[in-house]
């Protein structure tokens, strides 16, 4: 995870383990991904360069200079050779990784460049812009081959559909959009009620969450083409989310200085059966203050089919629509619970670090009149 405290943190999912906090960048850390081998961990800040590290007790990393301003993105391609960053300086450029040496810039977008990512084959860029457009380009040509200006606000963020053949994006218009690269139109349109920062494809291809400035997630089940429902867990704007390789978790970054981890189980056979804290741990550093809590988050919603087959078909799926209703609301109640349990955490902290407080100050009280 990166921050505006100039630091990185990568975190262990074992339990007990220690995070290692690396320091190099001299500003805010905009960005970061790891390498398909997990090798290697790229950067982006707002002091204009991008880092290479290897994740290890030493943090040692080498940087990339050649943006003119803040990186907001970086982003490997599959095969882990090369990378691509954008930035405010209105440029998408791509590195070799190895080599560690600067190959081209892609610069006809008007505005801040705000995400950049590479086609799963590698042979596509795609980009999104504070100038409301997203751009497609040929990684060999090196040409733009198409643009699309439907937005009605910044673009916050885009991503590839693990097939390659389709395109999600975020923005400040509170629109999450699908699009399809081949034919250039667009799939599915989701209306939301605040600021969409990021998204994150599900491996499978059927799941998308998205962080908005409400400071919910959001999982849209794609194959139906609908909101399933909504995680509260941040205190502030949820800046950044992503799923993991396997898809099993998913991470979230707010302005609350919080990661959280979140489990996902999308084959759960009931909808309120999914829904259970498994543990949730706290670990406090100077700069960064992380509560990282794992919760399970089932989307499936159990189809109840009828048992009298003698019932007409139209009053049986008033009842299949009342029990997902039904289940629905049940879910979102788990959901609240476990909000209430996250709050509840986070008070017993601020209770402990106010009583070490307190128990300081009549220390230095007593050495004073002593």
């Amino acid at each position: 995870s990166g921050s505006m405290d100039s630091c990185l943190m990568i975190w262990s999912m074992r339990p007990q383990m220690r995070a290692y906090r690396f320091v190099g960048h001299k500003d805010a850390v905009m960005c970061v991904q790891f390498s398909p081998s997990g090798h290697l961990v790229a950067s982006g800040s707002r002091d204009k360069t991008v880092r290479l590290w290897v994740p290890s007790v030493k943090g040692e990393s080498t940087v990339f200079k050649a943006h003119t301003a803040t990186v907001r993105s970086v982003h490997f391609s599959s095969d882990g050779q090369s990378l691509v960053t954008a930035s405010d300086d209105k440029t998408i450029k791509v590195w070799t990784v190895h080599r560690q040496k600067f190959l081209f810039s892609l610069s006809q977008h008007i505005n801040w460049v705000r995400c950049a990512r590479f086609s799963p084959d590698g042979r596509l860029i795609v980009s999104a812009s504070d100038d409301k457009t997203v751009k497609v380009w040929d990684k060999t040509s090196r040409e733009c081959i198409h643009s699309f200006c439907e937005h009605g606000g910044f673009v916050n963020h885009v991503d590839f559909h693990p097939s390659g053949t389709c395109i999600a994006t975020a923005a400040t218009d509170n629109t999450v959009k699908v699009w399809d690269v081949r034919m250039n139109r667009l799939l599915q349109h989701y209306q939301g009620n605040a600021v969409v920062n990021s998204l994150s494809f599900h491996p499978s291809g059927n799941y998308l969450v998205t962080a908005s400035n409400d400071s919910t997630l959001k999982i849209l089940d794609l194959l139906e083409g609908r909101l399933l429902y909504t995680l509260h867990g941040h205190q502030g704007p949820a800046t950044c989310v992503a799923f993991s390789r396997a898809g099993d978790f998913f991470a979230s970054g707010g302005s609350d200085e919080q990661v959280m981890v979140w489990k996902t189980n999308f084959d759960a056979a009931d909808y309120g059966d999914g829904l259970k804290t498994q543990k949730s741990a706290t670990s406090v550093d100077e700069t960064h203050h992380t509560l990282v809590s794992e919760m399970n988050c089932g989307v499936h919603l159990k189809k109840t089919k009828s048992q009298d087959s003698g019932k007409n078909q139209e009053q049986q799926e008033e009842e299949t629509s009342l029990t997902n209703t039904l289940e629905h609301i049940m879910g979102q109640l788990d959901v609240l619970t476990q909000t209430i349990s996250i709050l509840e955490q986070r008070l017993t902290l601020t209770e402990d670090k106010l009583k070490e407080c307190l128990e300081n100050q009549q220390k230095i009280i007593q050495n004073q009149t002593s």
